[in-house]
């Protein structure tokens, strides 16, 4: 119904800045559904650890949130004409290496627990 792809990762140094694009098509959109029915939320998961939420954002863009440790550093934000949503990442940190997962919920309430759609996913290296 739903496909997602990301895009943008790629190796920074310590202090720089990534932009993650995720763009959705599918099935869904073409029989007219909107883009801004879906919730988009970005996780991170780096091997040996569990997938963990950095960014969510509500179909509107009216509700917006989080990880602490990413809060001040990441904004997430989404172009609903045109099925986008993006990550930009500033003052990037080696902790902050990881590949990085697009998703999507048509409740912005499940976003941490409950993904219906998980994009394939983009590395992001922090290394000097």
């Amino acid at each position: 119904q739903v496909q997602l792809d990301e895009s943008g990762g790629g190796s920074v140094q310590p202090g720089g800045s990534l932009r993650l694009y995720c763009a959705a098509s599918g099935r869904a959109f073409r029989t007219g559904r909107p883009f801004s029915d879906y919730a988009v939320a970005w996780f991170r998961q780096v091997p040996g650890k569990a997938r963990e939420y950095v960014a969510g954002i509500s179909g509107t863009a009216h509700l917006i949130d989080y990880d602490d440790s990413v809060k001040g550093r990441f904004t997430i934000s989404r172009s609903n004409p045109d099925y986008t949503a993006s990550l930009q990442m500033t003052r990037l940190r080696p902790e902050d290496t990881a590949v990085y997962y697009c998703a999507v919920n048509r409740d912005y309430r499940a976003l941490r627990d409950d993904i219906e759609t998980w994009g394939r996913g983009t590395q992001v290296t922090v290394s000097s």
